[in-house]
């Protein structure tokens, strides 16, 4: 399953000289005519691009972005686009698997999509995207590919339910497809994503049995994946990270025709500013822009009244994640004192998953918070997926609370290996491979 030359029409990586245009501005997103009559995941545009961190500093990568079909909410057609990686100098003939990453955009502002965020020249400051960066090249440091997909969409749809899925598994097949990554279809994938990235690799687990089966998905780590979007937005409410639920809402208007309506006519007037901030932000510009801010004082009736509309709670009734279930093993990770998701969120949210039958290991953290853990247990969380893709059967399934997922031998030799990739990404350095994967797999499929 390659690419072809119908598939396939190379494009320039710079429009506009010295920096990327922004995705609403550049010809590349553009579907093609007649699009929507090919197969989910068929490329209809390629070209190379340059990857940099903070978008200054050139990184030593081979990358690309695949333009390719997929589906919204409602299953209608649309473009979606990946960002598709592979290490310097990587020979395409070697056996190797698939990480389909899931960033954390946490925006409706097009300058977080990860294709526009990681482009040399980007200015995406406040971008989640460009800080996960050097974890990501640690899956390129252990010879794998990487596909990020804009889960999120061409708007922006922070939050919403299924279609994440849809184009992160789509995203999955086009890079299946794209012949210079020499993947095959029976590739084995591998599935991450934390905190925002969490929970749209949630939704690429939990649509990937019905609407992408040809997938060998053989395992995703899930970290802090939000669970119940209600609860997260009740509990953060006129707190200091009250910005960052206020997104999704301005985001889901425009899926939600309930929510539009509130808005509508519900929002006092600096109730709609601070709407209209929440959907121009970055989600560090949230968090210190729109901090303690009381959505009851933006209303025109309590919040607990507008939240109880029947419109509002079938809403939030569709976003809550673990009311279907994956098949693939999962790792789920979450700090115990989590500022933002609420660790009962979490719990239920893997209660969920297990009583459809879901194999689940559950680590909790004892020392970190939500912005610290990511990092820290990066090594864990591709540790866990490369017994998953050298085909080891999964042992614990458990729930199992640390003090700290790096209060180990392994922990601290996994930590050093990541401070040595981030001072490597940071000076523009080439990824020196760590590890081979690529035999393991290939002894996993012989057995």
């Amino acid at each position: 399953m390659t690419a072809n030359a119908v598939d396939i029409v190379d494009a320039p990586a710079w429009t506009g000289g010295r920096k990327p245009l922004l995705p609403s501005l550049d010809p590349f997103y553009r579907a093609p005519h007649g699009f929507e009559a090919k197969p989910p995941g068929a490329i209809l545009r390629s070209r190379r691009i340059d990857v940099a961190l903070l978008g200054v500093v050139r990184q030593q990568v081979s990358a690309w972005q695949l333009l390719y079909r997929s589906s919204n909410l409602h299953g209608a057609p649309e473009a979606a686009i990946t960002t598709v990686l592979l290490p310097i100098g990587a020979n395409p003939a070697e056996d190797r698997p698939l990480l389909a990453f899931q960033s954390a955009m946490d925006a409706v502002s097009e300058k977080c999509a990860p294709s526009y965020a990681l482009r040399y020249g980007a200015k995406a400051l406040g971008s989640i995207t460009q800080l996960e960066w050097p974890l990501v090249a640690n899956a390129l440091r252990r010879g794998w590919a990487v596909s990020i997909a804009d889960h999120e969409g061409p708007h922006g749809n922070f939050g919403a339910p299924r279609e994440p899925g849809y184009r992160a598994l789509d995203g999955i097949r086009a890079a299946l497809r794209f012949a210079p990554l020499g993947l095959r279809p029976d590739t084995r994938v591998a599935v991450w994503g934390y905190s925002g990235g969490g929970m749209a690799s949630s939704w690429t687990v939990e649509m990937a049995p019905t609407y992408a089966p040809e997938l060998d998905i053989v395992g995703a780590v899930l970290g802090a994946p939000v669970g119940d979007p209600r609860q997260v937005f009740v509990r953060l409410n006129g707190g200091r990270y009250a910005g960052l639920p206020t997104i999704v809402i301005a985001a889901l208007r425009k899926v939600y025709p309930a929510l539009s309506s509130v808005i509508d006519h519900e929002l006092t007037p600096n109730g709609h500013r601070f709407v209209v901030r929440a959907e121009n932000s970055t989600p560090i510009g949230a968090i210190v822009g729109l901090a303690n801010t009381d959505v009851d004082r933006l209303l025109r009736r309590s919040l607990t009244d507008v939240l109880d509309e029947p419109g509002l709670a079938s809403m939030f009734d569709d976003l809550r994640l673990g009311n279907t279930t994956p098949e693939c093993p999962l790792l789920v990770v979450q700090p115990v004192h989590d500022q933002i998701i609420h660790v009962e969120n979490i719990d239920g949210h893997v209660a969920r998953y297990r009583r459809g039958g879901a194999a689940v290991a559950y680590v909790r953290d004892r020392l970190s918070e939500h912005f610290s853990l990511l990092p820290l247990s990066t090594a864990l969380s591709l540790d866990w997926l490369a017994d998953r893709l050298a085909g080891q059967p999964m042992s614990d399934v458990s729930d199992t609370t640390v003090l700290s997922v790096v209060a180990s031998r392994a922990g601290v030799r996994g930590l050093a290996e990541i401070a040595a990739t981030a001072a490597r990404v940071a000076l523009g350095r080439p990824l020196r491979q760590t590890s081979v994967t690529a035999p393991r797999v290939a002894a996993a499929r012989a057995a």
